[in-house]
């Protein structure tokens, strides 16, 4: 069936890197108040009245779309002309309702303050001078296509799902983008009038796997429901600059349509100027840790400083430490700090994390992405892990909160340094935590009210372990795009007796 219409509001879903989905529902419910939040693989759907300028907070999606049809998969059968007239029937079936939704989408975009939307003026100005000077090849403007959708990330259940960095963020998915041009309908025929206002230009954009992509090329989809489209609606195909942009999602599990509400994906921050670890992780490290008013919060292996920007932006009230010993990545912290308005709520320090200038017991939160694993590959290089942990023990207040982000190899060291630890007692968490775990810990912009799990009296410390005063509180597997990495979260429940 078609989604709900909301009052003045409506159904959304946003898109997710693996591992980040139990964080956006519960961002989702406590930042937008949505319900009817239903989360799969690489997507998070939900219904709100929130404005667009709630929307654009969410900080742990990738892109957020306006839902147009969320339904079981297209029927599988060797007709093609079948599967393809099912296919149509989705914009075909309720004319109506496609009209509503991008009357929503107008009024996102005539109310918002277009940072990173052209005014419909602009863009006709703009789109008359490339229709003049234009002498695009075919191969320039599928570039075009495929680095206008190059963040986006889906995955159904067995799908990778690429994230890529922002350095190299050419084509995520063009080999299944698509788009409809053909001689009647190209952009420099059928020039935009300002009495059409529901003429649209469009372009589709399809994801095809499973069963379906077997018998239909993710081109063949698109082109069936441009046709559909520019029959029904009388909207133009543009393949440079398209008003809207369909959506088109189709796999074993079910059929998605939507329109992207942003043009630049939420993941995307205006106030980062060079990205350093996936701004989605680091606000969701930075949600796990718990952080209040006052806090001192500390990151000793700071980098960029990405993790203490994320914190800063959602959580103002506390005081912010970075600690690196690379002089360039401070000179690029300091630079993003800048650029982000933060000179007054972060501090940064040159020092090695192995002996940190900082006294015992200081801080609230210490929160970290130990870069092992990218850099670091030889045994002496782990084997100085358990002076780092110790260093970040030592600095960290009885009851605060460490959280770390490990690669693979140390997630394993990890685990079985905590295995050996507990021995019988309850596992607080497990990997791929659920909804429920994420929620406890999620406190977004608010201060922090974290409930005991009575894991502190039952957990046995072992004397070899590097953490002595360290209880394991959750662990949650997320993708980095080519690696999978793992937040740990920590609790310190006494002082270390070993310093």
């Amino acid at each position: 069936g078609r989604a709900k219409m909301a009052a003045g509001g409506g159904r959304y879903f946003c898109t997710a890197g693996r591992g980040m989905e139990p964080f956006l529902a519960q961002e989702v419910r406590a930042r937008l108040g949505a319900t009817e939040v239903d989360c799969i693989t690489g997507k998070v759907f939900f219904s709100t009245d929130a404005e667009a300028g709630e929307l654009r907070r969410l900080k742990s999606g990738e892109r957020l779309f306006l839902l147009l049809k969320k339904g079981a998969p297209v029927a599988v059968s060797r007709n093609k002309g079948k599967m393809l007239h099912e296919i149509k029937s989705l914009v075909t079936e309720e004319p109506k309702y496609w009209l509503d939704v991008t009357s929503i989408w107008r009024n996102f975009h005539g109310k918002e303050g277009r940072n990173d939307d052209v005014s419909q003026e602009n863009r006709l100005l703009l789109k008359r001078k490339s229709e003049e000077t234009s002498t695009a090849t075919k191969r320039q403007k599928t570039e075009k296509v495929g680095a206008a959708v190059s963040e986006e990330c889906q995955a159904g259940t067995g799908e990778r799902c690429v994230i890529p960095e922002r350095k190299n963020d050419q084509n995520c998915w063009t080999e299944s983008d698509t788009s409809l041009e053909h001689p009647s309908q190209s952009s420099g025929e059928k020039p935009t009038s300002n009495n059409e206002p529901l003429s649209f230009s469009f372009r589709v954009s399809c994801r095809c796997s499973g069963a379906i992509a077997k018998i239909l090329s993710s081109q063949e989809i698109g082109r069936a429901i441009g046709v559909a489209l520019v029959k029904q609606c009388g909207w133009r195909v543009d393949l440079r600059d398209p008003d809207l942009e369909i959506f088109v999602h189709l796999n074993d599990i079910h059929t998605v349509v939507g329109v992207p509400l942003f043009r630049l994906p939420l993941a995307n921050r205006e106030y980062i100027r060079t990205a350093g670890l996936r701004s989605t992780v680091a606000w969701a490290m930075a949600s796990l840790a718990e952080i209040s008013a006052g806090a001192f919060v500390l990151d000793p292996m700071c980098g960029l400083g990405t993790i203490l920007l994320e914190a800063a932006k959602e959580w103002p009230e506390a005081c912010y430490w970075g600690a690196d010993v690379s002089d360039s990545q401070l000179e690029g912290a300091d630079v993003n700090i800048r650029t982000a308005g933060l000179m007054d709520k972060i501090e940064l320090l040159k020092a090695s994390v192995k002996a940190l200038p900082l006294p015992s017991e200081r801080f609230d939160a210490v929160i970290s992405d130990i870069p092992f694993g990218k850099k670091f590959k030889t045994t002496k290089d782990i084997q100085v892990l358990p002076d780092i942990l110790q260093e970040m023990e030592r600095v960290l207040r009885v009851g605060g909160t460490i959280v770390l982000l490990l690669s693979q190899d140390l997630h394993k060291l990890m685990s079985d340094i905590t295995n050996s630890a507990e021995n019988d007692s309850p596992k607080a968490s497990s990997v791929g935590a659920s909804e429920t775990t994420t929620a406890k810990a999620l406190n977004i912009g608010g201060s922090s009210s974290f409930p005991g799990n009575g894991v502190e009296e039952s957990c046995l410390i072992s004397q070899q372990a590097c953490f002595v005063s360290l209880v394991p509180n959750g662990i949650y597997k997320v993708s980095l795009g080519k690696m999978d990495a793992f937040i740990h979260k920590y609790k310190k429940i006494s002082t270390a007796g070993n310093w």
